[in-house]
């Protein structure tokens, strides 16, 4: 397989992501740019996530944070098996009034069970938004 090949496949993987993000995410305007196991990272706008104040809404960060951690670990779960989150913790260190945010979500641990992921949020010019932990229970994925 050629790297041209290569770089297809993994563009229309990365867009079979995309597509299946969720309602809220595509809402938010959420974007996944990489989905590996060891690394999912997406961007959001400020725009159109910001509280009233004209910042953006630490509850925007939660659900960039959550998305990117539970992509990661669905990845981390593998095929036959689902994620769902059971604990999210958000830590905001400064705002954002406009552009982009940049999540990066790394595994802390993967287990047969648990998983959980640090999901580190960062501004335009790389300073730190917001640190999140995301702890998913793995399932079976016919379980409800």
């Amino acid at each position: 397989m050629s790297e041209q090949d290569l770089d297809s496949a993994a563009a229309d993987r990365l867009a079979a992501y995309n597509a299946r993000r969720g309602e809220l995410a595509e809402l938010m305007g959420i974007e996944l740019t990489h989905v590996e196991p060891a690394l999912v990272t997406g961007r959001m706008p400020v725009s159109g996530n910001r509280q009233p104040y004209g910042l953006l809404h630490g509850g925007a960060n939660a659900v960039l944070a959550e998305t990117l951690g539970s992509f990661n670990a669905v990845i981390a779960a593998g095929p036959g098996r689902m994620a769902v989150g059971v604990e999210l913790n958000c830590s905001h260190h400064r705002s954002a009034r406009d552009g982009f945010v940049y999540g990066t979500s790394t595994p802390v641990h993967v287990g047969r069970t648990l998983a959980a992921f640090q999901i580190a949020i960062t501004d335009e010019d790389g300073r730190a938004v917001c640190t999140a932990r995301l702890t998913c229970m793995i399932l079976p994925a016919d379980s409800e």
